[in-house]
């Protein structure tokens, strides 16, 4: 009886092992195809919309180079070099040299006006809440 059961045992292997490749042999039948699939959101290309026609802007007029007043008043006052015997404002941005030596030629006239803007401002006294430029010379500083 055990031959027989090695034998029987025997033979269910050597099938196995006989079916194995018969069963891949025989899935030639099925095949996967590839559907080419639409690119990632990450990649898809925006196309702004075209841009619309600009009007160009009308440039603001140019200030003068030099402005000579006897007195400014002002809410602001804009220049490169300011030279002034007397400023009252509330805030000054800029280097101010204080010194005895300012001398203003001839000044004529008062400007009252919302904003002052020159390259060079000499006046014999200024009056503004806000004084802005590179270098101001001044003999009598007044904070308001």
């Amino acid at each position: 009886m055990m031959k027989r059961q090695a034998w029987i045992a025997t033979v269910i292997t050597g099938l196995v092992a006989l079916a194995i490749p018969i069963g891949w042999a025989w899935a030639e039948h099925v095949r996967i195809e590839v559907a080419p699939q639409p690119p990632p959101p990450s990649t898809t290309v925006i196309v702004p919309a075209p841009a619309a026609p600009t009007v160009p802007a009308v440039p603001p007029p140019a200030a003068p180079q030099m402005l000579n007043a006897d007195h400014i008043r002002a809410q602001q006052v804009r220049a490169d070099t300011i030279y002034a015997n007397r400023i009252e404002a509330d805030e000054i941005r800029g280097q101010v040299h204080q010194t005895k030596d300012v001398k203003i030629g001839d000044t004529r006239g008062e400007i009252k006006a919302p904003d002052v803007a020159a390259s060079i401002i000499y006046a014999d006294e200024i009056t503004a809440n806000t004084v802005i430029a590179q270098h101001v010379y001044v003999r009598d500083l007044r904070r308001r």
